[in-house]
Formats: C-alpha cells, sequence, structure tokens
C-alpha cells in the first residue's frame, strides 16, 4: 500500500504497536468512509445529465414521438420500422445498461437512487422484450398499424401554419415507406407460425376500408377521414383561399397515390394471412406460448404472481363484488335474483339514452357536467392538481365500431395538446348512464388525466419517468380513483354506485378470463359464457372485451391487480400511523412520483411510513 520506496525505520515495540493500530484505523476509514457532500452533489448530478442525454437519443429517433411530445421537429416524417433500426434500439439499451452501472450508486441522493432503479428497470425490461419481439399482434381489431398512422396524423399534428401543412403531406407520401418496412418485420413473426387469432382479419381489413372510402378515392361528397381533418385544419389557417386550394389539391394528390398504394399493399398482405389460419387460441397456442404469458404477466402487473394465482384472485374478488351487489339490488327494492337484474338493467330504457345524434349529445354534455363537478371537489381530495386541460370527444367513426367504450389520450408536453377523454357512442346500449360517473372517474379525473397530467408537470423528474408508463400502477390508480369519490359524497344514486360496482366486477372478470384463455385454455365462447353469466354487460360488449383480452394478452389484469396493492398499501399505512395518516399526502406520494412499478411503490410507501413515524420522535 506505501508502495517500493518506503524507508524502513527501527521503532520500539510500543511505538510499532501503535503506528499498526493507527494504520489500521486509517485503512478502515477510508475503506469505509461514506462520501462526501460535494461527491453526492457531482455524482447525482452526473446522473441527471446522462438521463436527459439518453433520453434525447431516444426521443430523437422516433420523429411521431416527437410530435407526441409536442416538438416540431422532423415534422414530415415518419418512424423508421425496420428490424435493422429495431435491432440499434437493442443495442443501444445494452449500451446503456452499461453506462449506467458506471455510476457509483451509494454516492447518489435517495432520490436519484431511485431514479438510477427506476432506469435499470426500465432497461432490463426492455432487454427481456428482446426475445419475444416477434410476438404481440400489431395488427388486430382493435388498433395496429392499419390505423395507427391516421390516428396519430389526425390527432397529434397540428397545423399552425403552411409549412406544417406542407409536413403533413410529407408524413402522407411517406405511408408507402412505412408500410414496407412494418410488412417485412411481420413477415418475420409470420415465419415463426406467431398469427393472430382469426377474427381479427375482417374488421382490421374493414377499418382499412374505412380509411380509403370517400374523397379522394370515391365519388361520394363525404370526405374519408384523413381528407377530412386536414380540410379541418387547413381552413383555419390564415391564408389566402388560393394557397389554402393549393394544398388540399397536393394532399388528395397523396391520398390518391401514396395512402392508398400503401393501403393495398397492406391489405393484400392481410388477406394472405386470413387464409392462413383459421383458429381463434390464446397465447398457449404458440411457440413456446406458456413461457410467453409469464414473461407477458411479469411485465404487466410488475409482479411475480403466476397465472394461476391471478385466476384464484379473480375469483374471489368476482364472489365479493357480487355481494357488494345485492345489497344494492336489495336497496333499491328490487325482487329478483342479482342475474335477472342485470337483464333489468340491460333492458329498462330509464338507464339509456337514445342511439341517436341527441342522445349522443346529451350524454357527452352530461361526461363533461361529471367533469367540472369533480372538479371543484378535486382540492378537497387531493394536494396536487393537473394544470393541463381536458377535453371530452366522441371516438371517430372510423375505428369506432371495434375500439373500447372509452380511453384516455395523453396531452403533450408544452399541455398545447390538451388530455382527451374519449368515450364510444357507437352503440348507445353499451353506455348506460349507470356507468357514466365510474367511467368518467376512471378516464378523466380523478383517473388516468389527472394521473398522467401530474407526472408530465412534475419537473423535478427525469424526463422518463415524466413520460413513461407502468400499466399496473396507472391502470390500478384508474380502477382506485373511481372508488375514491364515493368517499367524498360521490354516487349519491344506488344505479350509480352499482355502475361503480359493475365496472370493477369487469375488471375482476378480467382476471379470471385473460387467464382463462392464455393459461387454461379457454375458447372464445367459454369467455363470453363466462362473463355472461357474471356481469350485467351487453352481448357487443362483451364480445369486444373477450377479443381484446385475446390480442393483448395479461393487459387486463393491470387493473385490479394495481387497485389492491394500491389499497393494500394504503389500509397498512392506515393501521401503522393511525392519526398521522393523511390520505391527501398518500395520493400525493402516490401522484408525484410517476407511474411506478408495484414492488418499487411499496418500498417508497414503507420510507413515507418511516418518515411520518420519526417527524413525532
Amino acid at each position: 500500500i506505501l508502495g517500493k520506496s518506503f524507508r524502513r525505520v527501527s521503532f520500539s515495540k510500543g511505538s510499532q504497536r501503535l503506528f499498526a493500530l493507527l494504520l489500521h484505523a486509517t485503512l478502515v476509514s477510508c475503506a469505509t468512509s461514506g462520501p462526501t457532500p460535494e461527491q453526492v452533489k457531482t455524482e447525482t448530478e452526473k446522473l441527471n445529465h446522462y438521463f436527459q442525454k439518453t433520453y434525447e437519443l431516444w426521443v430523437s429517433r422516433y420523429p411521431t414521438y416527437q410530435t407526441y411530445l409536442g416538438l416540431k421537429t422532423n415534422y414530415g416524417k415518419l418512424d423508421n420500422y425496420t428490424l435493422a433500426y429495431e435491432k440499434e434500439d437493442h443495442e443501444i439499451t445494452q449500451r446503456h445498461l452499461k453506462e449506467l452501472k458506471a455510476f457509483r450508486y451509494d454516492w447518489l441522493t435517495e432520490a436519484a437512487q431511485l431514479n438510477y432503479r427506476m432506469y435499470e428497470n426500465r432497461l432490463k425490461n426492455s432487454l427481456e422484450r428482446w426475445k419475444w419481439r416477434y410476438y404481440g399482434y400489431p395488427i388486430n381489431q382493435m388498433f395496429g398499424f392499419q390505423s395507427e398512422l391516421p390516428s396519430f396524423l389526425i390527432n397529434s399534428h397540428s397545423i399552425e401554419n403552411q409549412q406544417e401543412a406542407e409536413a403533413y403531406i410529407s408524413r402522407l407520401n411517406e405511408f408507402p415507406r412505412a408500410f414496407s418496412e412494418f410488412l417485412q418485420s411481420y413477415k418475420e413473426s409470420e415465419k415463426r407460425k406467431i398469427l393472430p387469432p382469426h377474427f381479427v382479419f375482417e374488421p382490421a381489413r374493414q377499418q382499412i376500408k374505412n380509411m380509403v372510402t370517400g374523397a379522394p378515392f370515391d365519388k361520394t361528397n363525404k370526405e374519408s377521414p384523413l381528407l377530412e381533418d386536414f380540410m379541418r385544419k387547413v381552413s383555419a389557417l390564415k391564408i389566402s383561399k388560393k394557397e389554402k386550394s393549393e394544398l388540399i389539391r397536393k394532399a388528395k394528390d397523396s391520398l390518391r397515390t401514396s395512402v392508398l398504394s400503401a393501403y393495398k399493399d397492406l391489405d393484400h398482405y392481410l388477406a394472405h394471412l386470413q387464409k392462413l389460419t383459421n383458429k381463434n387460441h390464446g397465447v398457449w397456442a404458440l411457440p413456446e406460448g406458456e413461457a410467453y404469458y409469464n414473461f407477458r404477466l411479469r411485465q404487466a402487473t410488475t409482479t411475480d404472481l403466476n397465472a394461476e394465482q391471478i385466476h384464484k384472485i379473480g375469483l374471489e374478488e368476482v364472489k365479493r363484488i357480487q355481494e357488494e351487489m345485492n345489497k344494492i339490488r336489495e336497496k333499491v327494492g328490487y325482487k329478483g335474483d342479482l342475474k335477472s337484474f342485470f337483464q333489468h338493467l340491460k333492458t329498462d330504457k330509464q338507464f339509456y339514452l337514445s342511439d341517436t345524434e341527441k342522445g349522443r349529445k346529451e350524454y357527452l354534455n352530461k361526461t363533461q357536467q361529471l367533469v367540472s363537478q369533480m372538479k371543484q371537489k378535486l382540492p378537497s381530495m387531493f394536494l396536487t392538481l393537473p394544470k393541463t386541460n381536458l377535453i371530452v370527444k366522441p371516438v371517430e367513426s372510423y375505428r369506432a365500431k371495434t375500439t373500447g367504450i372509452a380511453f384516455y389520450e395523453p396531452p403533450s408536453m408544452d399541455a398545447k395538446r390538451p388530455g382527451t377523454f374519449y368515450v364510444n357512442l357507437y352503440s348507445m346500449k353499451d353506455v348506460p348512464l349507470y356507468k357514466a360517473e365510474a367511467l368518467t372517474y376512471h378516464e378523466a379525473i380523478p383517473g388516468h388525466h389527472m394521473q398522467i397530467a401530474i407526472a408530465k408537470e412534475m419537473e423535478s423528474l427525469p424526463m422518463f419517468r415524466r413520460t413513461g408508463g407502468n400499466n399496473a400502477f396507472i391502470e390500478g390508480w384508474g380502477l382506485y380513483a373511481e372508488y375514491i369519490p364515493k368517499e367524498y359524497g360521490f354516487y349519491k344514486d344506488p344505479y350509480s354506485d352499482f355502475g361503480r360496482l359493475s365496472l370493477e366486477l369487469l375488471r375482476a372478470c378480467r382476471l379470471v378470463v385473460d387467464s382463462g384463455i392464455h393459461y387454461k385454455k379457454w375458447s372464445v365462447q367459454q369467455a363470453i359464457d363466462y362473463m355472461t353469466q357474471n356481469t350485467p354487460d351487453t352481448k357487443r360488449e362483451i364480445e369486444n372485451e373477450v377479443k381484446r383480452y385475446f390480442v393483448i394478452p395479461a393487459q387486463a389484469t393491470t387493473y385490479k391487480i394495481g387497485m389492491l396493492k394500491i389499497l393494500e398499501l394504503r389500509q397498512s399505512a392506515q393501521k401503522t400511523l393511525g392519526s398521522q395518516f393523511n390520505l391527501r399526502e398518500f395520493h400525493d406520494l402516490l401522484l408525484t412520483n410517476g407511474p411506478l412499478p408495484l414492488s418499487i411503490l411499496e418500498e417508497q410507501v414503507d420510507q413515507w411510513i418511516t418518515r411520518k413515524k420519526k417527524m413525532v420522535l
């Protein structure tokens, strides 16, 4: 340690012992002493800079994500969909994990250590997904490449000047290249016999037809979805009529050539795939299907729960919720059993608005009223409130038939594009009034909009946490957000409270049916029968739900698993802290940290409990 040049000096035995003790103490001190405050500050700053640098790299690789964030860079381009580019992503991820490990974890602040672990978790999940890169169904009846790019242009590509209109047209001209790259990638899945259920193809091909129906593709008076969107956006520009007409002419040319040819190629390939399979099966039927489903469950729930455990939890929750439903059935004076009460709810006209434009408008107005009422109550329920605006819109006609009942589209980072709560009014029988409250609280406030907008607004967090997603937390919070208002005097109408329970029941059934399909090898009909016997939902809604579980394995399990964990952590904190427990502070802890994996969320709650206890001492 001292080096070869150390000169021997003669000491007495006592001096030698003293020197040895001093040397040992010095070496131990050097080995065990923690970093200085300056070292912690420097290492943490380096890590934060690294997060920003790597995030900017990822953003720079994806033009559509740049637009989603509200940036106007690469505004006329679409993404690269080649396998080679995907491999580059994988190699970058490997490099980033190696670089991350070079940081001294023990030299970071507590907040930076959490950021480190979150980023490490994100990178490792991405690397684990690499093995399964040919799995999944990028074309399905709900969403996919056939509707992804039009939805992106319609909902994210704003046009504020002539150059941005030209960029929209440029993106239309990119369709053939993007579709060709996508098809080459999809053919690798076909080679490995990883094909979607047969029921996917007809609605997916119908969506293609919807995109190329109307002007300028035919002589009907109605514009196609993309032309209608482009004309609406251009009409608002402060330019001459001649300039507007020229832009619209260019867009029509691009639609007739680039867009139409791309969709023809895609439809031709889907027709080919449609002939290869006549079966509807869970992922158990795919090569290494059982291992793939286990992987999907781990990534979706961020827990180690296996399919059998999830199935059992689902059965228990279905039983518990139906017992609560029976109490409300008795409260409203209904004499029949729960199953006949379900039928009563499906058929009694008092629970539905008319299946007309007037009825649809009334439903949207009711939803907006619910949002306004909740906004007034939020300060008494939460400490941190979202600043970003929220709007309510009906799902567009070109995708309404096979899209879910409701969903949320996040805002841009600059908040110029608001958060959007989409409600599907294709069939008014699917949106009974008694479910309106719970549905709105889940998708809007205090659900998805509140959670996602607050995360985006947390400037103290690195960007990957502000924009990232952990489904179990996000959907768990959404389902928990349906429950919270009951504690604050909402759901005054017992039928609305029944609606809350019916949506919770749906999420419990999802645990049973998702694991039933992919683990217990249930058929489509078995899954439909279970849902029909146990929920008040309509036939069309149940069929859409079941088919959704087939094409997005494990995702449907995240709602109930996430909610149960949040409730478990809340109850634990209440029990431990007693009168010290503050529900608004607990909610703030969950919302201001961004969406965490459930295991890390539990650690954060435990640390919060410890800090609260120390404050009293």
